[in-house]
């Protein structure tokens, strides 16, 4: 079965970062974005692994998280 994830990839000190959103604590690190790529895809794999076997249900994601850019002015 093939399962459908919202991975969310954003700058580090080291190179970048990525989550899941849908499966907390599943994280991964990568110096560039194909190596980040590759390493949010296997903790994906394993965290889901993970849960069937230990019998937990895996959430489905009905409609991709809506990522955007906010400007908020703040007065001092």
């Amino acid at each position: 079965m093939t399962y459908d994830f919202t991975v969310v990839i954003e700058p580090d000190e080291e190179g970048y970062h990525a989550f899941v959103p849908a499966l907390p604590g599943c994280h991964s690190h990568g110096v560039t974005l194909d190596e980040t790529r590759e390493n949010i895809a296997e903790a994906v794999e394993l965290h889901l692994e993970s849960m069937i076997e230990d019998g937990e249900e895996i959430p489905l994601e009905q409609t991709p998280y809506f990522v955007t850019r906010l400007s908020v002015p703040i007065a001092v």
